[in-house]
């Protein structure tokens, strides 16, 4: 399985790919023009996340809401409008959307790990990384015929081969977290080093990851890498065209709790029954805003679906 010349660990092909000069993130539709997540792109779902989010820094006493890895600011937009008591900040790697409220703080970060330069002693804060941590590239490893972990490399391509031995920190965290029989796995020891750092940098507060993932007896046989384009999976391409991303092993981070987001939502809101069809003749745009909105609650609450992104929690300095 010998590779091509220009064959490199996928770690760093990966951050090129979303974050170099011709990134995927840095493409003038954003990645919004390519899918949609629990926060935008679901009509109606993003006020009951920002609501839920709201009434978890309410709980926490956090007067400041950060938006990590904002991207086009619809979830932090809509927190600031529901709430405008806090304050709120954005982080992403674009320029500040000319659209977004000048109440709301805009902070440049370098592109997955690479936090801004603003990122210590945050106080008073409820941090939000949704969807984040499976865009944080990490090395990609696979068995080879002895059972030895080895690096997978790629080429411009989208041609793979193997390459060295995993070795130090990274083959540690194979062997603690990836049980046997999984043949192929993302790395997460990057993942958690992110995560790590991310918290390090909240002096009180809570960080909440927001994300799809795995914990060790659920691991996948062979990895969760894919990429996405216009709404479809694809095959990862290394050219700016795709987003390119993993599931997150969510028990490696270090936490207080996490739970499934359907459990979350109804913990933090209140339930949404369907509205009385007796409302339908008398204020039909309420009885169609009241299904419309119950259609969205449903839909971040889907088992199988939204309903199975993992809150990872921690608290910082309390």
């Amino acid at each position: 399985m010998a590779g091509s010349p220009d064959s490199v660990p996928w770690r760093g092909a990966w951050q090129v790919a979303l974050y170099g000069s011709q990134g995927f993130y840095r493409r003038p539709e954003g990645p919004a023009g390519h899918f949609t997540t629990s926060a935008v792109g679901i009509p109606h779902a993003t006020p009951i996340l920002s609501q839920a989010l709201i009434n978890l820094a309410d709980r926490h006493q956090l007067n400041t809401i950060v938006d990590f890895a904002a991207g086009g600011s619809g979830l932090i937009g809509t927190i600031a409008e529901l709430d405008p008591s806090k304050r709120c900040v954005a982080v992403d790697i674009t320029e500040r959307p000319p659209s977004l409220s000048a109440d709301i703080e805009w902070w440049r970060a370098g592109g997955g790990a690479v936090l801004p330069t603003e990122w210590a002693g945050l106080h008073g804060c409820l941090v939000i990384a949704h969807e984040w941590l499976d865009v944080v590239p990490c090395p990609v490893a696979q068995r080879d015929e002895r059972d030895t972990w080895r690096l997978v490399l790629v080429d411009s391509d989208g041609a793979e081969s193997l390459g060295a031995p995993v070795s130090g920190a990274d083959l540690d965290w194979l062997s603690k977290w990836v049980p046997d029989g999984v043949t192929r796995a993302e790395v997460g020891n990057a993942r958690d080093q992110a995560w790590n750092g991310l918290c390090a940098g909240i002096s009180d507060g809570l960080a909440v990851a927001i994300d799809y993932g795995h914990e060790y007896a659920e691991r996948p046989v062979n990895g969760t890498l894919i990429g996405f384009r216009q709404g479809r999976a694809v095959t990862p391409l290394l050219d700016g065209s795709t987003d390119i991303t993993a599931h997150v092993a969510v028990d490696s981070l270090a936490q207080d709790t996490r739970a499934k987001q359907r459990e979350i939502l109804a913990d933090l809101l209140p339930a949404m029954a369907l509205p009385s069809h007796a409302l339908a003749s008398t204020q039909p745009a309420a009885y169609l805003q009241g299904l419309a909105t119950h259609g969205a609650w449903t839909t971040l609450r889907a088992p199988g679906g939204l309903g199975e992104f993992w809150w990872v929690q921690r608290a910082l300095g309390r």
